[in-house]
């Protein structure tokens, strides 16, 4: 585990949503949120290989635990031997080898105790990466669903347009089909044409109207002759 592996998590855990926010203020926001779970994703892994190496080194050291303490036994009982042969030359060194042994028991335990305590941090760093992309997963998701809602919201007056024109087909088709049950399908031309004059005519009355009203306004306000 490195240094940098280390600040990198500590500033994505302390960091915090709202730094993110303001890193996003001037750019793509889902764009930045992606990226962030991809770093996310990019530490978890080079952790993971970390700890592929501290669960490894762990367990060699296990290993090379367990066979001195196997060969320290061994050699017990093989001074035992050695003494009851009455060749102390041999005790001696099998005594020395275990010294030796015994001197390097307490790193190799050491070690383990501290590749143990590396594993504990390099998981628990995972575990909270893992908690910290589900969170920025979550709020990608929901802004991703608030750009859509807005989306829509935006497309609702387009929406109500062709909402509209589709009543309007709806209308048109209905009078096509009431005019074929009626019979009156086939207006003549004349009919056309009366149609028309009668239009003239109605707005001919109401200019009429306009113009009898404005005299009569003019007339009122005529100045009183002596």
């Amino acid at each position: 585990m490195t240094d940098t592996i280390t600040t990198r998590v500590a500033r994505i855990i302390a960091g915090g949503t709202h730094a993110l926010l303001d890193k996003a203020e001037n750019l793509a926001p889902d764009a930045v949120m992606a990226q962030s779970i991809r770093e996310i994703e990019q530490i978890i892994a080079e952790i993971r290989l970390d700890l592929g190496k501290a669960e490894a080194a762990k367990h060699l050291v296990t290993l090379q635990i367990g066979k001195l303490q196997e060969e320290h036994e061994k050699l017990s009982s093989q001074i035992g031997t050695a003494i009851t042969q009455q060749r102390d030359d041999l005790a001696e060194a099998a005594i020395g080898r275990q010294t030796d042994i015994e001197d390097f028991l307490p790193v190799l335990e050491k070690s383990l105790v501290e590749q143990s305590e590396r594993s504990a941090v390099l998981a628990s760093y995972i575990t909270a990466l893992l908690a910290k992309k589900r969170e920025l997963e979550q709020i990608l998701d929901n802004y991703v669903a608030t750009q859509s809602e807005s989306a829509d919201s935006s497309s609702a007056q387009p929406n109500l347009s062709a909402k509209q024109s589709r009543i309007e087909d709806a209308e048109n088709a209905f009078e096509r089909v009431l005019a074929r049950q009626l019979g009156v399908s086939g207006l003549q031309m004349s009919q056309v044409e009366d149609a028309a004059k009668l239009k003239e005519l109605a707005d001919l009355k109401r200019n009429n109207r306009i113009a009898e009203r404005l005299a009569a306004i003019k007339l009122a306000n005529q100045p009183v002759k002596n």
